[in-house]
């Protein structure tokens, strides 16, 4: 079993009409030289619906230099009709996100929840302070 001691929030980067389901991350993510398809282990919908990635005990590829310790979940969005970074999570993608985050808290109690853009400044993903808006589920020292 891998030591997880990070949970990194994600968005898709596309634009409200354009999709991106696990399959078509998965598809996106193969073109990339991904060989084995995406790199996030949860991908969480406009709906609300959670798709499933990669299964957990496999190391992701969504976090460089970051992914053998760490869960990424992903949400579809994160651009505005312009093609700009914004945080465009439906009411639904934030009930649901926090019910994942939850649970991933309490099987990983010790891993700091933060954004892309966290360990990445050059990211603008997850488009929201992810590390404040969970501040609640972090680890207590």
């Amino acid at each position: 079993m891998r030591t997880i001691t990070l949970i990194v929030v994600h968005c898709s980067a596309v634009k409200p009409d354009q999709q991106s389901s696990a399959a078509q991350i998965d598809s996106w993510h193969r073109e990339r030289g991904f060989h084995l398809g995406i790199g996030y282990h949860y991908v969480i919908r406009r709906n609300g619906d959670i798709e499933p990635g990669r299964p957990e005990w496999l190391i992701g590829a969504h976090c460089q230099n970051h992914n053998k310790y760490s869960i990424g979940v992903c949400y579809e969005g994160g651009l505005n009709v312009r093609g700009q970074p914004a945080d465009t999570r439906t009411a639904e993608q934030k009930a649901t996100m926090r019910r994942l985050l939850e649970h991933l808290h309490q099987r990983y109690p010790r891993a700091v929840i933060v954004g892309h853009r966290d360990l990445n400044p050059q990211k603008a993903c997850p488009c929201f302070d992810a590390a404040r808006e969970y501040a609640d589920l972090q680890p207590k020292l």
